[in-house]
């Protein structure tokens, strides 16, 4: 039943764990025609498999594993999907609910484990002869795989109760699919009675109103970039981004957040009458208090399709509840029609800022002593364009929103909740997903690569990925932060100065293998990265984190200057 209503979803794609209490699970899926199966032993990787998949695809991804602390596993890459929106569908097999808490084997409470990051919990009980328990049953799992993917996606939780690990096979009746929640509103789609709200928020966001939008993460959508375009055609407004927006605004975007806060000084720049955030969290700390400083005067509208309330910023006025195409295409469509010629001091002094800022970062980055900063910065210089970029969390998330990401076709990172772990396991789902179409390239840290090194090991591992891991000798941002940087526990109990040897693992797994420890080894590295095409490939970056961490301060005070 289940196999055949995931596949009847539209579902393609399942995770598989092995396990005893999840084989009639697995025997389902993997006969199940229309599901490609993929079998990851370790469930935690599995999990982020799953999330990468679903990433790039853009469709839901069910995953399945057995009882006892395997679903524990599933936590970390279910919290991920949460806050990014991704519809995960965590199917777990789970002993009869009479033998929970009997010293069973193989047994904890699993009902609820992941409540306050699922949409939703589904208990299936045991299978049964009983016309109306089976109708229940089947109630259930259409009402889960609903909820994954209706309104705002988000990850859901089936725990499946059996009472052996796998009794006998049989075929049963196709189950019927019931319908999908009447209140999402489809993309585009702008119903009768939001045109007048449409037009009132158009006619609010005209000149003389001073406008910023500032976009978030979002999944990647090929219609929103031009009309954004377009919007910021408009003398008042202006157009932020973070890497992991998914946004290419050719120029028409200020992509420099941090930098252009930080040249201007956050308390210098225009006060916008109106601040219009799109996506998720964001990760420009700087952003992030700036927004917060703004006077009680400002409004705050967030573009919010779901049913919680997001003040992040201690400043929200008003909820318009749809999706950020349906916005977007609303405003366009209302707005009053742009003057050409028009120009506001609002604009030209974030423009000017962002222009001034770029030329500092040029200029920091030709000065630099090699470092993080140095690296990163010919990395990104040395991306083919159309590449998929997969960021570790971190440093390696902020030292790309320094530089110019625009050559990749998308950036995605585990944001949502922005934990260090299921990196690489992301990244390979990703790659799995995007398959010969495109290669993905992640930018890791060395201690996120050590904590997801498992996922080195995964089978039919794709050679379309490329993994560059900045090596500076442990947890680089604990040596930058305030925080932390000066404690005498810093070095074994923070950075910990891991070891990771990284060229045995390569070898040990199958991918090619490359050092970098200069400017000049790191372009012929990355000439070769880029060139391999049958045989995923790890670069090794050596850097040291000490010299990593002042760079980078400097690189913020402005120290860093041309001669």
């Amino acid at each position: 039943m289940i196999a055949s209503l995931l596949a009847r979803s539209g579902i393609s794609d399942a995770v598989l764990s092995p396990g005893s209490r999840d084989v009639p699970l697995i025997v389902a899926l993997e006969r199940q025609p229309g599901i490609a199966t993929r079998v990851v032993v370790d469930e935690r990787s599995a999990a982020f498999i799953a999330l990468g998949i679903s990433i790039a695809s853009g469709n839901p991804v069910a995953m399945v594993c057995t009882s006892g602390t395997a679903p524990l596993n599933y936590a970390p890459a279910l919290a991920e999907a949460f806050y990014q929106h991704i519809p995960l569908i965590a199917i777990t097999a789970d002993r009869p609910s009479e033998w929970i808490g009997q010293d069973d084997s193989q047994t904890i409470i699993q009902t609820g484990i992941f409540e306050n990051f699922t949409k939703g919990t589904f208990d299936i009980p045991v299978e049964s002869d009983d016309p109306d328990r089976m109708w229940y049953i089947n109630r259930s799992l259409n009402d889960a795989i609903n909820t994954a993917t209706s309104g705002i996606p988000g990850p859901v939780h089936i725990n499946m109760h059996f009472s052996d690990p796998l009794g006998e096979t049989a075929e049963i009746e196709e189950p019927d699919i019931f319908g999908a929640d009447s209140r999402y509103i489809e993309r585009g789609y702008v119903p009768h009675d939001m045109s007048s709200l449409f037009e009132e928020l158009g006619a609010r966001m005209a000149p003389p109103a001073r406008i910023l939008i500032v976009a978030g993460y979002m999944k990647p959508d090929n219609g929103l970039s031009p009309m954004l375009c377009e919007l910021s055609r408009h003398p008042n407004i202006v157009v932020t981004q973070e890497a992991q927006s998914c946004l290419h605004g050719y120029g028409a975007f200020i992509t420099n957040v941090d930098s252009t806060l930080r040249c201007a000084g956050k308390d210098n720049l225009p006060v916008p009458d109106i601040v219009i955030t799109l996506g998720g969290s964001l990760t420009s700390a700087l952003m992030k208090s700036y927004l917060r400083r703004l006077p009680a005067t400002t409004e705050h509208w967030s573009i919010n399709a779901g049913e919680r309330c997001v003040d992040t910023f201690r400043r929200l006025t008003r909820i318009v509840a749809c999706d950020e195409h349906t916005f977007i295409n609303g405003i366009c469509r209302h707005i009053p029609r742009r003057k050409d010629g028009v120009a506001t001091t609002f604009k030209t002094s974030w423009l000017d800022a962002s222009a001034t800022a770029g030329r500092l970062t040029a200029e920091a980055l030709y000065m630099a002593p090699w470092s993080d900063f140095k690296a990163m910065g010919r990395i990104m210089a040395a991306l083919p364009k159309n590449w998929w970029l997969h960021i570790g969390n971190g440093m390696a998330v902020r030292y790309l929103q320094c530089f110019d990401y625009g050559k990749a076709c998308n950036v995605s990172c585990n944001r949502g909740v922005s934990g260090i772990d299921g990196s690489t396991s992301t990244a390979i789902g990703v790659a799995s997903a995007c398959g010969d179409s495109r290669p993905v390239i992640l930018i890791s840290g060395d201690m996120s690569m050590q904590y997801d090194i498992g996922a080195l090991a995964t089978a039919d591992m794709p050679a379309n990925l490329k993994i560059i891991v900045i090596n500076n000798g442990g947890g680089g941002i604990f040596r930058f932060i305030k925080t932390t940087r000066d404690l005498d526990e810093l070095d074994r109990c923070l950075a910990c100065e891991i070891k990771l040897p990284l060229k045995k693992l390569a070898q040990a797994f199958g991918f090619r293998y490359y050092c970098a420890t200069d400017s000049a080894e790191l372009e012929a590295s990355m000439k070769r990265l880029t060139s391999s095409t049958t045989t995923p490939v790890i670069l090794e970056v050596v850097t040291d984190g000490t010299v990593s961490a002042g760079v980078f301060t400097d690189y913020l005070k402005n120290k860093l200057t041309a001669i």
